[in-house]
């Protein structure tokens, strides 16, 4: 189960403490997913943004990362809004669920190997909850690496690639995308019209059980 309080991180919760002190108003603890638990899409993040969900304590409210996402999945028909401001702005998802694969704001953005590892228990029963058919949707290789792990799967069988789809030893699809930081969007590597076509992609599997296919 999620845990606001958890403490095995100790740089993290070093971290987090230093953050909550130099900007009070900030969330600065776990950040837990948004959305229903038994959603057929589930969205998994890298770890939360300073300035976003590290603020507000909603996955990808408040800062640039995501802008591009929630303008998508309102596009798709995911989200009641396209644009997602605050964990109190009235936002609410459809049929999808945003979580992160490390639930805490790492230093630089970048979480250690331990520190992936240990927060992998939460993403574990998080994908617990889904049902057969259910499409995991990973914005970058660490969420990608990180779902693997979660089902003891190695990444030689379930290489990253944008658009790349695999189906998981518990019939569930396993959906790639690059993620949509601020990085990847201004170098074109991840473009509004490539993340449309991914989640377009998302909402057919969503439609199928692998084993049909």
């Amino acid at each position: 189960m999620f845990d606001i309080n958890c403490c095995q991180c100790p740089r993290l919760l070093a971290y987090l403490d230093e953050i909550g002190q130099e900007y009070p108003d900030y969330h600065a603890r776990p950040v837990d997913a948004f959305g229903a638990k038994k959603s057929k899409l589930l969205i998994v993040g890298l770890a939360p943004g300073m300035h976003g969900a590290n603020a507000t304590g909603r996955p990808f409210t408040g800062d640039a990362s995501g802008e591009l996402l929630f303008r998508t999945l309102y596009d798709q028909g995911f989200s009641s809004k396209p644009v997602s401001v605050a964990a109190n702005d009235g936002l609410t998802l459809n049929n999808c669920r945003i979580t992160n694969a490390v639930k805490c704001l790492p230093p630089q953005n970048k979480p250690t190997t331990a520190e992936i590892k240990t927060c992998n228990s939460f993403l574990r029963q998080e994908l617990a909850t889904l049902k057969r058919g259910a499409v995991v949707l990973a914005l970058g290789a660490v969420a990608h690496s990180a779902v693997l792990r979660a089902y003891g799967l190695t990444i030689k069988q379930y290489k990253f690639g944008h658009g790349a789809q695999y189906i998981l030893p518990n019939q569930l699809w396993l959906l790639d995308s690059y993620h949509c930081s601020r990085y990847n969007t201004q170098t074109k590597r991840l473009t509004p019209e490539m993340l449309q076509s991914v989640f377009a992609q998302a909402k057919i599997l969503m439609g199928s059980a692998p084993d049909s296919l």
